[in-house]
């Protein structure tokens, strides 16, 4: 079974997209086979951040219905056991994904076969976004040591939980109706517990409809990135957005690690070459390889059984 590892971030400009093929590299040089997914639909360039030129067919080829299998567009870099699924920026129309080709792409990710396979998903929260990020219990949420970073990072967060929460009840159940009317007036600072709370309605309606959700988060593991580093106070913020998740939602984040600012990380953009092969030494460089290391080691939990079905598209927008 795959190690499928989504990586989002509540906004753009974070550094993610150059984490995910640093990382990819990193893992395929561990002798493990990774497949490398641009997810961001509309603004994909994880093939620059790999110093590769885009000229083979990418993820709007399934979007488009060019190509029926997911498989048949993954190609061999020329790292050894690395593997990309680029994306399109030249195809109009790839952000606008319909919703029944988002669940054959969601099914087909989960059947690849790969050691590990690193979503590199569009900043921001949409559902589309969640709903990739749901794919696995251990998504990466990749912030900088900015405030308005940190807080998108955490409304990132939030809205994956209630996402996650719906969609592990039937279509058109009662559960459904509790959850949404819940986030339409749950007020942030009201000193209501997002998951508990929630919890106690389910259980009000039905025991067993609580107990499973709260298992679901139970079994949530999100793990969180502080890219930029500088100083002690940088990391003090990370540590912050663990506090306030646990505090509001309910959810335990796992601090993966810090990345260090790094100015090889900037030429080796400019160069468009990663940075852990221009320059293994950097401190960047040493750092991602502590989290490949984690990643390498570290226990795989099977993908969540959460519904995704047209009622999705009845009372919430993607």
């Amino acid at each position: 079974m795959s190690f499928v590892i989504p990586i989002g971030s509540g906004k753009g400009g974070v550094g993610k997209t150059i984490f995910t093929a640093n990382l990819g590299i990193m893992l395929a040089r561990s002798g493990k086979k990774t497949v490398l997914i641009d997810l961001d639909l509309g603004g994909s360039n994880l093939h620059t951040c790999l110093g590769i030129k885009n000229r083979n067919s990418g993820i709007s080829s399934l979007i488009n219905k060019q190509e029926n299998s997911i498989e048949d567009l993954i190609f061999e870099t020329d790292i050894d056991n690395l593997f990309l699924i680029p994306g399109d920026t030249l195809n109009p129309g790839t952000g606008n994904l319909p919703f029944f080709t988002k669940k054959k792409i969601i099914k087909q990710i989960n059947q690849i076969d790969a050691d590990f396979v690193l979503l590199d998903l569009g900043a921001g929260s949409t559902y589309n976004t969640v709903d990739f990020f749901l794919l696995s219990p251990y998504g990466i949420i990749f912030t900088s040591p900015e405030t308005t970073s940190v807080l998108n990072a955490y409304s990132f967060i939030k809205t994956a939980v209630f996402r996650m929460l719906f969609r592990s009840f039937k279509p058109k159940s009662p559960e459904r109706e509790i959850i949404y009317n819940f986030i339409n007036i749950k007020l942030e600072g009201s000193g209501r517990s997002f998951a508990g709370d929630l919890i106690n309605e389910l259980t009000a309606h039905s025991y067993m409809s609580g107990q499973a959700a709260a298992e679901k988060i139970k079994e949530f593991h999100p793990w969180v990135i502080v890219n930029r580093v500088e100083n002690r106070e940088s990391i003090e913020l990370g540590l912050k957005l663990q506090d306030i998740t646990r505090k509001n939602i309910g959810i335990d984040l796992e601090f993966l690690g810090p990345l260090p600012e790094d100015r090889e990380v900037q030429m080796s953009i400019f160069n468009r070459s990663p940075v852990v092969i221009t320059n293994p030494a950097s401190v960047y460089s040493k750092q991602l390889l502590v989290i490949a290391n984690k990643l390498v080691s570290g226990e795989i939990l099977p993908q969540p059984e959460l519904y995704l079905d047209d009622e999705d598209l009845l009372k919430i927008e993607d």
